[in-house]
């Protein structure tokens, strides 16, 4: 049988091109990877892990079920291009098999099948296989006509901003939106002259047949199914390059991480499959307060991947984000974000500095005895109320209290390293380690969600259970060693910090606290949706008046609930909050303090 047509080229073509490259990738970033990571993937091939990731990839790659929970109209889109063609590519072979045994065929006979049935003789047609094709087929169509209206009408579909593509996604775009349509009418053509085809393509073949002659529909048909394979070669050649380089990129990086992969605060290999993994949605666009609040629309996490990947990427780009973790929550494809944008300026300004340590020789400054310690942070010395509130907080538990940094300290290490300077955090982090176990702390509390993320997850404190002052709180409330009075006259409205809520998971502990004091008013935006307050650490490119618009419209989202109080629970939100609220603004422990019986 003959399986061969020149038409067949460009397909031919770009599906050579588009593989090679694809395996020339894989094997350069695993090659690249650290032994540890590879022995990562060796021990974890053969384990449960493999099939939770098969399982993954099906919920996500296909059937994207990220984007549905963010927007069902977005999911269905994507899902009917990706689920749809794959199911296209296995009913084909099917057919392929049922029409002529088990026989080899190559791949150009599966992809163009209905081509080859008339060029080979056959003239039985198999109406469930025909209908099964022609249903699939609608589905994907579907998808494609919903992608078209997206970018023209993309509000309807729930996205304020989209992507702005560059040419190589123009590229891939065109070909893709052309691959199907194509396919449609090439089918369509086939079954005027040659029968066959269902509902739709038979449909359609039969309206043609009616209003073209024989000799015009042979005349289009050769070109027609040119026209398909070159859409098709085209989108193959331009996806390495393009967004859709993610179709082949986020079914290894799902293995990877079931095998313990993941990216760090210095940049490595691994970082290429998250990178790249990128569909660039833009769901990512609408969450960010930089083009929500500022009117900066060039920053987001999509154009920050796009810049990296094509090493493009400048300090401008890499230091304006928030790291709030609102782009993070909302990503469908789950990438690290906040730990690429850092280790990209851990790249570009990682520049120890050792002479400007040789004030911590020798310095301990705390004071207080006892195993529970306190480490206030930076940000809480610059709100003392927080400090004296939690002193009152420990006095009426009866806890004995070591105070790290009652008098000034050395900083947890967060800001430096959100700023790329990890080698510089990293001597206070061995520094306050050192410190930490001289005193022999069991507990270590702190009220600044910014040290309490740095203490869990970079300090490896081994033997010290290490609380925010929220957690406390209500672990000393629960055991009866502190009490406080609750009125049903007191109203309050809380904002979760970024670095509490989606950096820490704490969302439950700070509003049992409020609800045994008073009423709590929920805002629009709350738990894992929350604004940032603006006064981000990790923003180093906003100036003042930019931050204090943020902190604004955050304020006015607060006060909206008519709540007399607005609580947060970290001393860098309170700054920034009590500048653009109308309402009286504490922390956490200071209405616990307020409210002690």
């Amino acid at each position: 049988m003959t399986f061969f047509a020149k038409f067949c080229i460009p397909f031919i073509i770009g599906t050579v091109f588009l593989f090679a490259v694809v395996l020339i990738k894989y094997l350069t970033w695993l090659r690249d990877l650290p032994k540890s990571d590879l022995k990562l993937i060796i021990r974890g091939i053969p384990t449960p892990r493999t099939l939770a990731a098969v399982w993954e990839v099906v919920c996500e790659s296909l059937l994207h079920r990220r984007i549905f929970r963010v927007n069902p109209m977005l999911g269905y889109m994507h899902m009917s291009l990706a689920f749809g063609w794959f199911l296209l590519i296995a009913v084909g072979w099917i057919e392929t098999v049922a029409y002529l045994g088990l026989r080899w065929v190559p791949l150009q006979g599966h992809v163009f099948f209905k081509y080859f049935v008339p060029l080979n003789g056959i003239t039985e047609h198999k109406p469930l296989f025909d209908f099964a094709m022609d249903a699939l087929l609608l589905f994907v169509l579907s998808g494609v006509g919903l992608a078209w209206f997206k970018r023209m009408r993309s509000r309807a579909l729930g996205m304020k901003r989209t992507t702005k593509h560059i040419l190589f996604d123009r590229i891939a775009l065109s070909a893709l939106w052309c691959i199907f349509p194509v396919r449609l009418l090439a089918e369509s053509i086939t079954a005027a002259i040659y029968g066959g085809g269902s509902f739709l393509t038979g449909g359609i073949g039969s309206g043609l047949a009616s209003i073209m002659s024989v000799n015009t529909l042979t005349l289009l048909y050769e070109p027609i199914w040119w026209l398909y394979s070159i859409a098709l070669g085209t989108f193959f050649v331009a996806m390495p390059f393009s967004r859709y380089m993610h179709i082949f990129t986020e079914i290894p990086l799902i293995f990877l991480r079931h095998y313990r992969l993941k990216p760090e605060d210095k940049e490595k290999s691994y970082d290429n499959f998250e990178v790249e993994a990128c569909s660039r949605c833009g769901i990512c666009i609408d969450p960010c307060q930089l083009q929500l609040q500022l009117g900066i629309n060039d920053v987001q996490s999509v154009y920050f991947l796009r810049d990296r990947r094509y090493n493009m990427l400048q300090q401008k780009i890499a230091n304006n984000c928030l790291m709030c973790g609102r782009c993070e929550q909302t990503c469908p494809v789950g990438i690290n974000l906040n730990t690429l944008r850092l280790n990209s300026r851990t790249s570009m300004r990682n520049i120890p500095n050792e002479g400007r340590y040789n004030y911590l020789r020798g310095l301990d400054r705390s004071q207080g005895e006892g195993q529970v310690g306190y480490f206030a942070g930076c940000m809480t010395l610059l709100t003392p109320n927080t400090m004296t509130s939690m002193q009152r907080i420990f006095e009426a538990a009866h806890e004995k209290v070591w105070w790290a940094d009652k008098e000034g300290g050395v900083c947890c290490g967060r800001p430096l390293r959100l700023t790329g300077e990890t080698d510089s955090a990293q001597k206070m982090v061995d520094y306050n380690k050192a410190l930490f176990a001289k005193h022999n702390i069991t507990t270590l509390v702190t009220s600044c969600p910014i040290c309490l993320r740095v203490l869990r997850d970079e300090y490896n404190l081994e033997g010290i259970e290490v609380l925010h002052h929220s957690e406390y709180i209500l672990r000393l409330m629960r055991q009866g060693r502190l009490r406080v009075r609750y009125s049903s006259e007191l109203s309050f409205t809380y904002h979760d910090p970024c670095e509490l809520g989606r950096g820490s998971g704490i969302y439950d502990e700070p509003r049992a606290v409020i609800e045994a004091i008073g009423q709590l008013l929920e805002p629009e935006h709350n738990r894992k949706n929350a604004f940032c307050c603006g006064s981000s650490v990790a923003n180093t490119a906003i100036n003042d008046a930019q931050q204090l618009t943020i902190a604004q419209h955050v304020a006015a989202e607060l006060d909206s609930t008519g709540a007399e109080t607005v609580v947060t629970a970290c001393p860098q939100c309170k700054k920034a909050i009590v500048r653009g609220s109308k309402r009286q603004v504490m922390d956490l422990s200071e209405i616990v303090a307020q409210n002690l019986r």
